[in-house]
């Protein structure tokens, strides 16, 4: 996306991403309908029999993780289980694969992973058209398993935030298949119907309002994931207890798709409702009563409104503008330098994601430049925020060649550059592979000390190193030049961070230091400390460079 996006356009780029105890089923609760009599001189049909729908209620068990206090402000690792690591050689990524991968994760320095939808659902892809909320998709395997892989993170040092699609379901969900039954179903209204299809609608261009046999639904992101009725009482508690269902065995949050859609107001107020916003902060307050939990929630077009009534959203505002910087762009620049002096607290920053209307694989939006993705990963890394990296970014992973969808930003993880799996799987991958994974792999990157995963690690060690990156307050930005600077400050502690993204040596004269403050190089490592003189200090910062240093 860029920073011109008109909000129609980031409405329109929705479309992509489908929004955006135990497992045994309740005793049916399906409502009347289906069944037909038709006079004494006929035989009648038999009732059909409708699926139950699981809507126990869920008691809050407000365990506290075995997670350090304020984990959440290091970086995520966004995951698409599907395509990570291929444990059983299907071809298709899965749980346990995930867990061997571990290792690797908490190497790079991730202390959160975010996991796209990882329930059954309709599509047996991306996941968004969710048919059971209390299950995990079988590619992936079992309850037991994601169990697993919650303990296993947590002793890694990393809390697992599973995605969880609120505005819509599938049409396969058992609650739509009782709603769309018959009118006097117990389930009709927890869904949106009419009689005949309202006049004047038009989302994402096109008519949300889908014709069934028994009336019209709204389902605006696709005619198979129909909108829930989050004005129904029971709707809003079947879906908090779903949500301490997954509390209560250790999931450390949610990350929560498209909430700007949630509550509808007609044809002409669809989109960021104040209450969306109400909703999302009942939500927020399960969460509350679970410590050291975390959440953060998709509203690309008024994401600064969704970071309060979240406690956390994605800056969809920022992330072009910083590929914008790193291109050498003057307003990017500036946008970036102050774009943390107004930014709610909770915001959430990124390069890319899942979604095409998100931007590009950032391999590919910065023509495979190794510096620009430094600079880029430098930029969002060492700022205010939570950071989000998409999996495969830390490797300079392209998008797949020959796919004009978000399936091209999907593909299985460059392991290694050889064999038909990339080390993603030992047989044939579900999916083509990155278009650059003969070059651009963990393997050979691990191999090389310069390369942009050992500098991603670097950023994150910082960032895991010094509280006042991770946690402190942003003092000071400024622009010079092409380059941009200010401080991250957490009690005692200072970290001056310098960038420029311009193609020439920059040399700066920085002021407002203590007196006789000492500069202590972070990074790069080996470059020599500098002192202030009267509260002075000269520093050169080289072409398309970072510096981090400690002020004393």
């Amino acid at each position: 996306m860029r920073h011109q996006a008109s909000a129609l356009v980031l409405l329109l780029g929705l479309v992509a991403c489908g929004g955006g105890g135990s497992g045994a089923a309740t005793p049916p609760t399906a409502g009347s309908g289906g069944s037909s009599s038709t006079g004494s001189n006929t035989t009648p049909t038999a009732p059909t029999i409708l699926p139950a729908v699981d809507t126990r209620s869920i008691a809050a068990n407000g365990v506290a993780l075995p997670l350090p206090e304020g984990w959440q402000h290091g970086a995520f690792m966004q995951i698409f289980v599907r395509s990570y690591q291929d444990s059983d050689g299907d071809g298709i990524g899965d749980l346990k694969g995930l867990i061997s991968r571990l290792g690797y994760l908490k190497d790079l320095g991730v202390r959160g992973l975010w996991l796209m939808p990882v329930n059954p659902s309709q599509d047996r892809d991306h996941g968004y058209a969710v048919t059971d909320y209390r299950n995990v998709e079988s590619q992936y395997g079992s309850l037991a398993d994601l169990d697993a892989l919650v303990s296993a993170a947590a002793a890694n040092g990393m809390g697992v935030i599973l995605d969880y699609v609120i505005n819509h379901s599938a049409a396969d969900h058992p609650a739509f298949t009782n709603a769309r039954a018959a009118k006097d179903n117990l389930f009709r209204s927890w869904y949106l119907w009419q009689d005949s299809a309202p006049a004047n609608w038009s989302v994402f261009g096109q008519n949300p309002w889908r014709q069934d046999p028994t009336g019209w639904y709204y389902a605006p992101f696709w005619s198979q994931m129909p909108d829930w009725n989050l004005r129904l009482p029971a709707v809003e508690a079947f879906h908090l207890d779903n949500l301490r269902f997954w509390l209560n065995r250790g999931v450390a949050g949610f990350r929560f798709d498209a909430v700007g859609l949630l509550i509808e107001n007609g044809p002409s107020a669809f989109n960021n409702q104040p209450e969306s916003r109400a909703f999302m902060q009942r939500v927020q307050g399960v969460l509350q009563a679970y410590p050291r939990r975390y959440m953060v929630c998709e509203a690309p077009d008024d994401s600064q409104n969704y970071a309060v009534a979240c406690g956390s959203a994605f800056a969809f505002d920022l992330n072009g503008r910083i590929l914008g910087a790193v291109r050498g762009n003057a307003a990017d620049i500036a946008a970036v330098s102050r774009y943390f002096n107004t930014a709610a607290p909770g915001t959430a920053t990124f390069l890319a994601n899942h979604d095409l209307f998100a931007g590009d694989r950032v391999w590919n939006q910065l023509n495979g430049d190794t510096a620009a993705m430094k600079l880029a990963a430098a930029t969002y890394l060492l700022m205010p925020g939570t950071p989000f990296i998409y999996y495969g970014e830390e490797i300079g992973m392209a998008a797949a060649s020959g796919i004009n969808d978000d399936g091209r930003l999907r593909t299985p993880m460059n392991w290694a550059p050889g064999g038909p799996g990339a080390g993603f799987t030992t047989s044939v991958p579900y999916r083509s592979l990155s278009s650059n994974v003969s070059t651009n792999n963990v393997q050979a990157q691990l191999a090389q000390t310069d390369s942009l995963l050992a500098f991603y690690k670097a950023m994150l060690n910082l960032r895991n190193t010094r509280l006042s990156i991770a946690r402190g307050s942003y003092d000071r930005p400024f622009v010079q030049g092409s380059v941009m600077g200010y401080t991250r400050t957490l009690g005692q502690e200072r970290t001056l961070v310098l960038i420029n993204y311009g193609t020439q040596a920059t040399r700066l004269t920085l002021t407002d230091l203590p007196s006789a403050a000492v500069l202590t190089t972070l990074w790069p490592q080996g470059t020599p400390a500098t002192s202030a003189n009267s509260g002075q200090a000269e520093v050169e910062v080289p072409a398309r460079s970072l510096r981090v240093m400690d002020v004393k």
